[in-house]
């Protein structure tokens, strides 16, 4: 049965979605999943991350649609990311996809048929000393974690992971764009 405060925190995420993100975000409310009351200090954490709003909602929401090994493994990287930063905040981008920033993206948090993949941002540039990352090796920036259903995750380490790149980020703040008007250019 859905209560009353879920009801309502659908309502809102829906209010401001996409429309496919209002599809997910109902249909997970109507089918919770057999683990959706799985364990009271999951629920109290998710209910503390469900009050940043709208993104964080669409999460939530996003988590309960998948009903599978695929929820349950990103609802636990999320709870180690809030663990890692709390002040971090939780945004839904490119029509879907959960990402974690602190003064730039941390990490994005997609979902496929055999993976979660945990993209970092600045990836290339953290050390990664418990060898988390296992795909995107050869790129300039980006690195991932591919986690498959049989994947165990190494909750420290991770969690060393997340503070590092928030530190990375915190340490290397975003260059100005130049603007694409006419600006004067010294001439």
């Amino acid at each position: 049965m859905i209560d009353h405060a879920e009801k309502k925190a659908v309502k809102k995420a829906t209010k401001t979605a996409n429309p496919a993100a209002k599809k997910a975000a109902n249909k997970a409310a109507a089918h919770p999943g057999p683990r959706a009351d799985k364990a009271d200090g999951e629920a109290a954490v998710l209910a503390k991350i469900e009050g940043q709003g709208p993104a964080s909602e669409l999460i939530t929401a996003r988590i309960r649609e998948l009903r599978d090994w695929r929820g349950e493994k990103l609802a636990l990287v999320r709870r180690l990311i809030h663990e890692a930063d709390p002040a971090i905040l939780e945004e839904w981008k490119w029509m879907g996809t959960p990402v974690w920033s602190h003064d730039g993206i941390v990490c994005t948090g997609e979902t496929y048929k055999q993976i979660v993949k945990l993209t970092f941002a600045k990836g290339a540039f953290l050390a990664d000393p418990h060898h988390l990352f296992n795909a995107g090796l050869t790129g300039n920036a980006r690195r991932a974690i591919d986690l498959r259903a049989q994947d165990e995750v190494d909750g420290p380490s991770f969690r060393e992971l997340i503070r590092e790149a928030v530190a990375f980020n915190q340490d290397h703040p975003p260059k100005h764009r130049r603007s694409s008007g006419r600006g004067s250019s010294g001439r």
